[in-house]
């Protein structure tokens, strides 16, 4: 069976709570929060500047621990694993495409969206990475190192670098607010594309209601709590839903 299709749910997160700083004085970036993304389908998280979404994102892929509550990633619990469990998790089990890019400056576009399965053991296909590259506009720049490439296109070489190996579940940060709009729609087209006809999970932070809009389900927090959900939404219910919370 296909690992991505394995469970029912992408992601679980069962009354998490992270606190950063002393227990008693600490401050809650998440409250008691429950979530359930279901496999093959796209979740966005929105929310003002502030309200948990980035630590929602990196709880949930293993990036940071929580203080309390359980995770599950892939049917996996992985509130416990240890660090080279996680570690063995990241490189096989889910994508990840940062605000800041994160490329290796010595790799050409190629080698870095290569890297990845390179440090797994797997098997690279030249096609496969040229594939992707030319998913996301670059088939002309595979021979291009970071400081070749412009902003939006070093950004899109680590939306292809996270999508190479088709994770279980592709974690996203902001992945088109270095694009353009023209390469921000080849980009969701691609993702949409992946999660209708290859089952893939895709959990997203994005503050662009248009962004969200590509989503199967958006939910939005405040204060480290989920206060709002909507399922299809539309650009304007994502607006108005978001500007709700920001006044």
């Amino acid at each position: 069976m296909d690992h991505r299709l394995a469970t029912r749910s992408a992601v679980e997160l069962h009354q998490v709570t992270r606190l950063y700083g002393a227990e008693d004085t600490g401050v809650a970036a998440l409250d008691n929060v429950s979530l359930s993304c279901p496999a093959g389908t796209w979740t966005a998280v929105m929310g003002p500047s502030g309200s948990g979404k980035s630590t929602l994102l990196h709880c949930a892929a293993g990036l940071d621990r929580v203080t309390s509550g359980r995770v599950l990633l892939a049917g996996r619990d992985i509130t416990a694993a240890p660090d080279s469990t996680l570690t063995e998790l990241r490189r096989r089990t889910i994508g990840f495409v940062f605000q800041n890019f994160n490329l290796i400056s010595s790799l050409s576009a190629e080698q870095n969206v290569a890297f990845p399965l390179k440090l797994a053991g797997a098997r690279v296909s030249k096609s496969d990475v040229r594939r992707v590259l030319a998913g996301v506009g670059l088939a002309d720049r595979a021979g291009h190192k970071p400081r070749e490439l412009s902003g939006g296109q070093q950004q899109r070489v680590a939306i292809a670098r996270a999508m190479i190996s088709r994770p279980a579940v592709l974690f996203a940060d902001e992945p088109t607010g270095a694009l353009d709009s023209h390469s921000a729609k080849v980009v969701l087209e691609l993702l949409r594309d992946l999660v209708r006809t290859a089952g893939q999970s895709i959990v997203m932070v994005t503050h662009d209601p248009a962004v969200a809009a590509g989503a199967d389900t958006v939910v939005f927090l405040a204060d480290g709590r989920i206060v709002d959900r909507v399922d299809r939404p539309t650009t304007w219910d994502v607006a108005e839903r978001l500007a709700r919370l920001e006044s």
